[in-house]
């Protein structure tokens, strides 16, 4: 069940279901019913527990001038309506903490309107729409999601720990002891790495260490592992004590990122101390295929075989798992699994180089097809020149199918690391030679075709587009009364936010890290491709990659809230890069709330900020109609 409506006369509310979280999306019969318009109350009733309103950062600035619930925050949404026609709800912070309730919530959102002298009028129950879903990890089938916080650059990582919260201690070993105290929030609240790396981790950190504890907890169980970064201390301390056991075998890429014989790297670090634990045919195999061994998958198998496998984008590194924006996908599915344990086993046998791209495993698709588990083809690189471009001119066109949607509003949604051509990800204009040298040909000027076709759909006027990258090779954020999509960046580099905002760190390496791209969430063939695949026929071409092309309405779903989440936030933090080298930021607050006050910002009392989206000639309109 990917959404469910709810309607009470001309106000509609249809609630999409993510990995624990929500996108609630609001809608009025047309224009008139928005005259007056102040907002939209939303009230939240996890089961059995004390229900609350959602918070606004801002309120009226004469609150007495309006209808008030005395027993609510003048900043509460009974007091103070959002002022947009869609919201997303991640249970926590403000009401519940770190640690939210999962299960069953009633949301209760109601229309509310100005009177005739722009006061807010009492809320009237009779207005309001009730709808009650599941929040909490997805799961459908034998399929399962996992997606990292990553918002480091975000107000709530702030006020949780504070503007220079460190992600490891300095002077510690690789392998350290999480529980160590690692800083103070601007409210002088002391937290541990591990609360740190629990909240940024989120639900795939979850993921990642549910299937390694059960591989720990079953001696009946062995682990196959593909890795590219590697130096999460938590996760090392759990493979040495699979090594030491004798179940576990992994490859780990040896590419010059991981591996130097002067200067170790983290990588090299914990080869040592895996030779020197490893009992019982526990083994371990560097290796870089034709460039980098760039998988990140965890495969299990008892003595009957493999029988569940996750993968994603998420390396098992600190950065992995709780700076960049990442997804897992976990497959309790023995056929999916025993996919992965052959490509495991042949890559082994063939010591992780480009030889892999003449098997037979990398010359095809592995498709599923079965009632527990969705729609999903999968492929395994490296692969040879023709099928890499093949690979990806399949997702070109499934791109461009969303300009030919019919009566509903195409949409393509994404997060991608890259798509600057600039990057070392460009394509190649032979296939690598094995004579010789083995060096593959020399890069070509063209630029990678799925990145020319995500680029260019920010001009389309004719689809809903929203997308991020750490490298868009160009920004283009929502302007009002234009219906053209939004691209923007994950590194917007030095911001200057205003009051009430605390300012935000900036993020070293990567942001977005993701490699998804969603088409057509609500249509008749909703489908994502994700997995760790750079989307570029050089990664196609050189590395241990797999990508994942799932046709699947919740899943989609589930891709594209996270791409929503993304942009949403990151158009905002792209607004207010710093244009001075002068410019100062302020230290954070602990009440920003007072902050919006002393600077003067304050809710409107007319329904103006309505327009864009009732205009069909303004993204807010098709936004509006797309979701709602």
């Amino acid at each position: 069940m990917a959404s469910k409506s709810a309607n009470q006369g001309p106000f509609s509310v249809k609630v999409y279901i993510g990995d624990a979280k929500t996108l609630l999306a609001f809608d009025l019969a047309d224009k008139s019913s928005g005259k007056n318009l102040a907002g939209f109350t939303i009230r939240c009733e996890p089961k059995g527990r004390k229900p609350y309103y959602i918070l606004n950062d801002l309120r009226f600035e004469n609150p007495g001038n309006h209808a008030q619930d005395a027993s609510e925050p003048a900043n509460s949404s009974i007091n103070a309506p959002i002022h947009k026609f869609r919201w997303l709800h991640v249970p926590g912070s403000v009401h519940q903490g770190i640690k939210p309730f999962m299960g069953p919530y009633t949301y209760v959102v109601t229309p509310r309107y100005f009177d005739g002298k722009q006061s807010l009028q009492p809320l009237d129950p009779g207005l309001g729409a009730s709808v009650t879903v599941n929040v909490g990890p997805f799961v459908t089938g034998t399929l399962e999601l996992g997606f990292t916080r990553g918002f480091v650059q975000s107000q709530a990582f702030v006020h949780h720990f504070g503007l220079k919260a460190p992600i490891r201690p300095q002077g510690e070993s690789l392998i350290f002891d999480t529980s160590l105290q690692a800083g103070s929030n601007a409210e002088g609240q002391q937290y541990t790495f591990a609360e740190e790396y629990e909240w940024s981790g989120f639900t795939a950190r979850q993921k990642i260490f549910e299937v390694l504890h059960q591989v720990l907890d079953d001696s009946s169980l062995s682990l196959e592992m593909f890795a590219y970064d590697l130096n999460e201390p938590d996760v090392l301390a759990l493979l040495l004590k699979l090594a030491d056991e004798g179940r576990i075998r992994m490859i780990l890429d040896n590419a010059a990122l991981h591996h130097d014989a002067k200067s170790p790297k983290p990588e090299d670090q914990f080869e040592d101390l895996f030779t020197q634990t490893a009992k019982n045919g526990a083994a371990m195999l560097r290796g870089k295929f034709g460039r980098y061994a760039h998988d990140k998958v965890l495969i299990v198998s008892n003595n009957q075989g493999a029988f569940k496998v996750l993968t994603g984008s998420t390396n098992f590194s600190l950065t992995g798992m709780y700076v960049n924006s990442n997804h897992v996908v976990v497959f309790n599915d023995p056929t999916v699994a025993g996919e992965y344990s052959r490509v495991f086993k042949e890559a082994w046998a063939g010591k992780a180089t480009e030889n892999f791209e003449d098997s037979p495993l990398a010359a095809a698709p592995f498709a599923i097809a079965s009632n527990a588990t969705p729609k999903t083809n999968i492929t395994f690189s490296p692969h040879t020149q023709p099928e890499a471009e093949r690979i990806l001119q399949g997702l070109i066109d499934r791109i461009r199918q969303e300009q030919t949607a019919g009566p509903l509003i195409g949409n393509v949604l994404f997060a991608v690391m890259q798509l600057d051509d600039r990057s070392m990800d460009k394509p190649f204009t032979a296939a690598k030679t094995k004579a010789g040298n083995g060096k593959p040909a020399k890069k070509s000027p063209k630029p990678n075709p799925v990145y020319v076709a995500l680029k260019a759909l920010h001009a389309k006027q004719d689809i809903f587009t929203y997308g991020i990258s750490d490298s868009p090779g160009g920004i283009y954020l929502y302007t009002r009364g234009q219906s053209t999509g939004v691209l923007v960046t994950g590194k917007p580099g030095n911001t200057l936010l205003p009051p009430p905002f605390d300012q935000i760190p900036v993020v070293a390496g990567h942001q977005i890290h993701h490699k998804f791209v969603v088409c057509g969430f609500n249509g008749a063939d909703p489908v994502v491709y994700c997995g760790s695949s750079n989307l570029a026929e050089g990664g196609e071409h050189l590395n241990g990659d797999n990508l994942l092309e799932i046709h699947d309405a919740d899943v989609a779903t589930a891709f594209a809230i996270e791409a929503v989440a993304l942009v949403d936030h990151f158009q905002f933090l792209d607004r207010y890069t710093r244009k001075s080298k002068g410019a100062k930021a302020q230290a954070p607050v602990a009440a920003k709330r007072e902050a919006a006050i002393s600077a003067g910002w304050f809710l409107s009392t007319d329904d103006k900020w309505t327009t864009p989206y009732f205009d069909p000639q303004d993204l807010h309109c098709m936004d509006r109609q797309l979701f709602a």
